[in-house]
């Protein structure tokens, strides 16, 4: 395994990162904790939850996921060996089963906080995320935006009320870092503007995604992270399993997560679907997994932090640990940017 640190923090982390959002849904705690303990075996140090989850979201498994990683806590007593991310949900009408689907002020995250504490069986948190913004933008492969409903005073405030809120939390050792997730341009440097100004928590990641479906990460947050050392936490970076090639010629395999839950077709859009194919045949061709060439791209990116792999079967869950070992040819990352070319952002 290869190792990095968090942002400014001394937390070292592996660059690859077990993703956990379908424990308490597709996967059985039995299976959870098997995925863990051999993630742990293979130097993988990094975990990624949130109290949303497992997803799809709704109320009867929602904190399933960290209830499932606390009973492994307490049955490993392995907790020190494990650099813990979890997420408190922003606001929205489709997750008010959460504190009615409220927003991200002190009474709304000292709640979450304290809820998830309690289901992981921790006294700490090591990088507490934002799961998506409290304000009116763009996120979750929504494109474009019309009309901007919050003033900039407002914006400011909340954010200085969620960054105070985190500080208070911090001082109280409850969590020890935060990140963002599935924010933009804007929101990232307001963030970093904000808690300089007033000398509050400095965003140490960002949990966007990307993968070789969606890179637009690429244009404006890169340069986010690496001049500012705010680097990024990729999720999807098999675009839900799509760039496994096992969707291809209208394939649903039985148990997938694409053929059990309608509503995320995200990756398998028409372009989606010939990007894929042709991601897939240049893989094949140079005799390397599709999955463990679409992984090592993204974990070679500078502005990558760790990468969050997920996985329902042990066996895949192995296969894109291993993707840490793979090295792409100049041959294969020319012909990659020459399939991007050809199909750029197919499903951002």
């Amino acid at each position: 395994m290869k190792y990095t640190t968090l942002g400014d923090t001394k937390l070292k982390v592996s660059k690859i990162c077990l993703g956990t959002m379908t424990y308490g849904e597709q996967n059985t705690i039995e299976e959870a904790h098997e995925q863990m303990d051999y993630a742990l075996e293979q130097g993988v140090n990094f975990f990624d939850t949130a109290e949303l989850y497992a997803i799809p979201p709704k109320k009867e498994t929602q904190g399933k996921t960290e209830e499932f990683i606390g009973k492994w806590f307490q049955s490993r007593k392995n907790r020190d060996k494990i650099v813990l991310a979890s997420k408190i949900a922003g606001p929205a009408e489709w997750v008010s089963h959460i504190r009615n689907g409220s927003g991200l002020d002190k009474t709304n995250i000292t709640q979450a906080v304290e809820s998830s504490l309690s289901r992981l069986q921790t006294d700490y948190i090591d990088l507490y995320q934002l799961h998506w913004p409290a304000r009116n933008t763009n996120f979750f492969g929504v494109r474009g935006i019309q009309n901007l409903k919050d003033q900039e005073t407002q914006i400011e405030d909340s954010i200085h009320e969620t960054l105070s809120a985190l500080k208070d939390l911090i001082n109280a050792g409850k969590i020890k870092a935060i990140g963002l997730s599935n924010e933009t341009p804007f929101g990232v440097m307001k963030f970093l503007e904000l808690a300089k100004y007033h000398n509050l928590p400095r965003v140490q990641t960002i949990q966007n995604p990307y993968s070789l479906l969606n890179r637009s990460y690429e244009v404006g947050l890169a340069e986010i992270s690496l001049r500012e050392n705010c680097l990024l936490l990729p999720y999807s970076p098999l675009g839900f399993g799509v760039l496994s090639g096992k969707y291809l010629n209208g394939q649903n395999p039985k148990d997938a997560r694409l053929t059990l839950y309608k509503g995320y077709e995200r990756y398998r859009g028409p372009n989606g679907i010939l990007a894929t194919q042709e991601y897939v045949d240049l893989a094949k061709f140079h005799n390397i997994s599709p999955s463990q060439m679409a992984l090592s791209y993204v974990n070679t990116r500078s502005f990558v932090c760790s990468n969050i792999i997920g996985a329902t079967k042990l066996e895949q869950l192995k296969e894109n640990i291993a993707s840490i070992n793979v090295d792409l040819s100049d041959e294969v990352l020319e012909a990659i940017e020459a399939i991007q070319d050809k199909y750029p952002n197919p499903a951002p």
